[in-house]
């Protein structure tokens, strides 16, 4: 049987922890168990809150009544602008 990229490990606390591989463009594939407890589909977003030692994995909403600033325009949809105007 091969090794998948994905592995259920034992941590100290006893529960299951679900781990993937990160790769040198620091890209990770989110777990299926993860994608469906989340309820990710393409083209969702995800968000990630810090929290000391963790980064918490949510899917990511809008607030009802905000539209996204990068619908309208096409030519600013890109992973660079998303990052380069998330504090405004």
């Amino acid at each position: 049987m091969a090794r998948r990229a994905t592995h259920v490990r034992k941590i100290l606390t006893g529960r299951a922890m679900i781990t993937s591989k990160i790769t040198s463009k620091a890209q990770t594939t989110l777990p299926r168990a993860v994608r469906a407890a989340l309820r990710l589909s393409p083209g969702d977003e995800v968000a990630y809150q810090i929290e000391g030692d963790r980064a918490v994995l949510t899917k990511a909403a809008l607030a009802p009544g905000v539209e996204d600033p990068f619908a309208t325009f096409a030519e600013w949809n890109s992973d660079a602008d998303r990052e380069g105007y998330a504090d405004f």
